[in-house]
């Protein structure tokens, strides 16, 4: 085989050390390999580039290894053309599995051009990457607080959750804040609701109808301090976010077009994929990279389980999420497309479809630099008018009617 990089190195990456096997032609086109073992603190990681330096390595290649690889990528990054590259494609000879022979198998490869490198997105989208992960890690974290919440109401016989629909509402907070400072008149509490929730008044107060114990109180006084702290960062982490993503507002306001997705799950979209898609072929490569679209799984002429590939899932949470809430906006063409699709495929199935579908208009609204276009909920009825009249026709006849169809207008 062609030899594609005459000085490059494998990285066998650990949590404490990192095994580096680093190959090199000579003038005469003989191969001969370096082997080091460094650690990973920051010292090590330092002399780790300077030893590369100074065999004058061009290419390192490495196992995306849980997060380990990161702090040595972000080391290599700016001195180096590093590889990080899906484990799956680094499968050695069974039978010969040592650290230093990772390193060596892994160098062998790339020196002859036979590794796919992962997509690695510049410094500050991974920065930004970051911060949006750590949002929806706390938005999840406040969901579960909220879940608990609920359970000690109802261990308590307080009710609010059957009657109020959001326990962290106005309406609902000023009554338990009231309730965990002594008040113990039902009529009182429920006259603080505001808004519709007045109408239910006669009910609230039944559902406030309680004598707390004393630990219920300190359960519920603790759980709301927790949520109230988990809001207050997610408040600073929204702040930090727009500050980063300030240059791509623009970005921002054009994926907000797109039904189903709004301010926040645009950042979340916009941190993972990047602004850019000239790095995307075409939207099917980015669907492939996202684990948004059916694998390939075919033998003998047969297919089999063509289930989706791993991807991202923080993208996959986000599309998924902006999918749900496009298929209840009405007259719409991603609801239509969900409709069509539950009856033959199942919720779940027609939901990840929707996914798919809102990446590959995220990819043309990005490139393009253009606003969603609506077509409508009756597109599909459009693009096939004969067969959705032979279609209705036929089950009219079936009913014993006779029917002839006259267009309302020549346009028609």
């Amino acid at each position: 085989m062609n030899v594609v990089y005459e000085r490059c190195a494998g990285l066998d990456v650990h949590k404490r050390t990192v095994v580096v096997c680093a190959s090199i032609l000579d003038s005469l086109g003989q191969r001969h390999k370096e082997r080091q073992t460094f650690g990973t603190m920051m010292p090590d990681l330092l002399r780790l580039r300077q030893w590369l330096n100074d065999l004058e390595v061009t290419h390192v290649a490495m196992e995306s290894t849980a997060n380990y690889w990161k702090p040595i990528f972000n080391v290599l990054e700016s001195h180096l053309e590093v590889l990080v590259v899906n484990a799956q494609h680094l499968k050695a000879v069974p039978g010969r599995k040592t650290d230093l022979k990772d390193a060596e198998w892994i160098a062998d490869l790339l020196q002859h051009g036979l590794l796919n490198p992962s997509f690695i997105p510049p410094a500050p989208q991974r920065e930004v990457r970051e911060l949006t992960r750590y949002r929806m890690s706390l938005t999840e974290e406040r969901t579960r607080l909220i879940n608990r919440l609920q359970q000690t109401l109802e261990e308590a016989n307080i009710k609010l959750a059957s009657v109020a629909s959001d326990v962290m509402g106005r309406s609902a907070r000023d009554m338990l804040t009231a309730l965990l400072a002594g008040e113990a008149d039902a009529t009182v509490l429920a006259e603080l609701a505001r808004g519709r929730m007045r109408a239910k008044r006669d009910l609230l107060a039944q559902a406030l109808h309680v004598q707390l114990k004393p630990h219920h109180c300190f359960l519920i006084g603790e759980q709301l301090a927790d949520i109230d702290t988990l809001d207050e960062g997610i408040e600073r982490m929204n702040t930090e976010i727009a500050e980063r993503l300030r240059p791509y507002e623009h970005q921002i306001q054009r994926l907000s077009t797109i039904p189903g997705i709004k301010r926040r799950l645009a950042e979340v979209i916009l941190a993972e994929i990047g602004p850019d898609m000239n790095r995307f072929p075409d939207a099917r490569h980015l669907a492939s990279w996202a684990g948004m679209c059916p694998g390939n799984n075919e033998s003998g002429g047969k297919r089999l389980n063509g289930k989706t590939r791993k991807g991202s899932p923080w993208l996959r949470s986000a599309l998924v999420e902006a999918a749900h809430a496009a298929t209840h906006c009405k007259d719409s063409y991603l609801s239509a497309q969900y409709q069509r699709l539950v009856v033959r495929r199942g919720g779940k199935k027609a939901t990840i479809a929707i996914g798919h579908t809102l990446l590959v208009i995220i990819y043309h609204i990005l490139s393009e630099d253009e606003d969603y276009e609506e077509l409508g909920g009756n597109d599909f009825d459009e693009w096939d008018r004969q067969a959705v009249q032979k279609r209705l026709v036929r089950r009219l006849e079936k009913l014993g009617y006779e029917v002839k169809l006259e267009p309302t207008s020549p346009a028609a």
